[in-house]
């Protein structure tokens, strides 16, 4: 019987063991060498991180479950559940993560509580805020701090996701101190105590209903809570649209405004602080919600415009004695040219009609003039602003407040563009909001296209081709007849909701 022999397989296991070994140590050394070198995921790295887009996700994959399973709620609000409950237990991994951590590294803890730089403050906006020795060299659109650790980047302009919009805005970069070019921090020219507050006047502006809602409200928002003590750096200049808002930023500021771009080489403003791009809370609004305390709301932004315009009206009471003419309600007009689209065809009738039933009546075109303090006059001493969908109906912010605006809608299923722009945000201005749908017979639209044409029988049809299609067809292609018998309704029902209607 053969036996085999131990020493010949000895060998053989010691070349185990050994090439086992080697590859122990290959992993170890893996490990450490990915510990060193490989770069580690934190809130600052992952940039400015969106928790409406999060939300937004968890409602499409609710609603695309609902569906498929052929309107199935319960099933799309099983599947809402259920992506909610897999982000809590993410988040409470996430916070295990965290807290091991923090005890595993001195200042982790703190580190990571603290808000990055640059965040997002809405679906609409992103700021950047530092303190320290801040430079700014506006030339260049660069920001040196030197208690940042790394660079970031932002445009400064409320419309993130447009495309088109930040096409028209430059991009500005904050930087470390110790960043400069030849390791030499940018020596201050200009030395001022206040906070600077970069912004951008590019996009859409010239539109008096983006001016508001993409600038100047969100930049009340930022500059309100620093009383004075902040200097508006401007990025994208229009030297025509900062004189026709220069009351505004003369009420929240104590300095001048500044073409920062036009900066020369060299030129160099240091201060304390400085805030990077507004923030947006609603169309046309303020959340006071989101404000720091005591907080501030959209009638402190008209108390704001009254100051700046000279606006004598807070409310909408009458005047004078029970005989006084001056004790009949206003109404304002909101007139357009017809080659602009949207504008009443019968805009006469409409005022005789108004003025029978005891209207002081006023015609005005806001784009008419370049004097804007002289329009807002004369939209705070109207009592009914009426008007057809589009910028004009900006002019709200100057009623005062228990008046009404009457948005006339034109053709064409536009009612949730109506009810976004100018009935959401009228509540927060403290006015009325009445609508008046526009129909078929009412529209040149009836005399440019048979009845059985999709422009008029299917509406939703031109909507589906785009916003240019919906915006060229039913905004600028059409002039409104309002039907005086209905229009008539319209106003009385204003008239109703006024304290001279309701004296009388």
């Amino acid at each position: 019987m053969k036996t085999r022999s131990s020493a010949r397989g000895e060998p053989r296991r010691l070349g185990n063991v050994a090439l086992l070994a080697l590859m122990l140590c290959s992993v170890v050394a893996l490990s450490l060498i990915r510990g060193r070198f490989a770069p580690i995921v934190t809130t600052a790295g992952d940039g400015i991180k969106s928790e409406e887009d999060d939300a937004a996700a968890v409602v499409s994959k609710a609603a695309a479950v609902g569906i498929n399973a052929g309107g199935d709620e319960a099933a799309a609000e099983a599947a809402a559940a259920g992506e909610e409950k897999d982000k809590e237990d993410e988040s409470a991994a996430a916070a295990g993560v965290a807290q091991q951590r923090a005890k595993d590294a001195d200042g982790a803890s703190a580190s990571a509580s603290s808000k990055p730089v640059c965040y997002e403050t809405s679906r609409r906006s992103d700021t950047c805020e530092a303190s320290g020795d801040v430079r700014v060299v506006g030339g260049a659109q660069t920001v040196y701090v030197d208690t940042l650790d790394r660079e970031w980047k932002t445009k400064p302009y409320c419309r993130k996701h447009d495309s088109y919009a930040l096409a028209h805005v430059k991009e500005w970069t904050l930087k470390p101190l110790e960043s400069a070019a030849a390791g030499a921090p940018p020596r201050c020219t200009v030395n001022i105590s206040a906070t600077a507050f970069v912004l951008s006047t590019g996009g859409f502006t010239g539109n008096p209903f983006h001016d508001y809602t993409d600038v100047l409200i969100p930049a009340f928002i930022t500059a309100h809570p620093l009383r004075g003590e902040v200097q508006f750096l401007v990025s994208s200049y229009k030297s025509w649209w900062v004189s026709r808002y220069l009351p505004i930023f003369q009420q929240l500021s104590r300095h001048e405004v500044v073409d920062v771009d036009a900066d020369g080489a060299g030129e160099v403003r240091c201060y304390p602080r400085v805030v990077v791009g507004p923030t947006f809370h609603r169309e046309l609004g303020v959340d006071a919600s989101k404000t720091p305390p005591p907080g501030f709301s959209t009638s402190d932004f008209r108390a704001m415009l009254r100051g700046a315009f000279g606006l004598e009206r807070a409310t909408a009471a009458p005047s004078g004695d029970r005989w006084d003419i001056r004790r009949r309600p206003r109404l304002l007009i909101v007139s357009r040219r017809p080659s602009r689209g949207r504008a009443f065809t019968n805009e006469r009738a409409m005022a005789d009609m108004a003025s029978s039933l005891g209207f002081d009546v006023r015609v005005g075109d806001p784009e008419a003039t370049s004097d804007t303090s002289k329009f807002a006059r004369l939209v705070n001493s109207c009592d009914v602003m009426v008007g057809v969908h589009g910028a004009g109906l900006t002019s709200m912010v100057f009623l005062p407040a228990g008046a009404v605006v009457v948005q006339v809608v034109p053709y064409g299923r536009l009612e949730w563009l109506a009810r976004s722009t100018f009935a959401e945000p009228a509540p927060g201005m403290e006015v009325h909001y009445l609508e008046y749908a526009v129909q078929l017979d009412e529209t040149t639209l009836s005399e440019q296209y048979p009845r059985d044409h999709p422009v008029l029988a299917d509406p939703m049809a031109i909507h589906k081709q785009g916003w240019n299609a919906l915006k060229t067809t039913y905004l600028d292609k059409q002039n409104l007849h309002p039907h005086l018998g209905r229009l008539k309704n319209t106003f009385l029902k204003a008239l109703s909701l006024l304290p001279h209607g309701r004296d009388d």
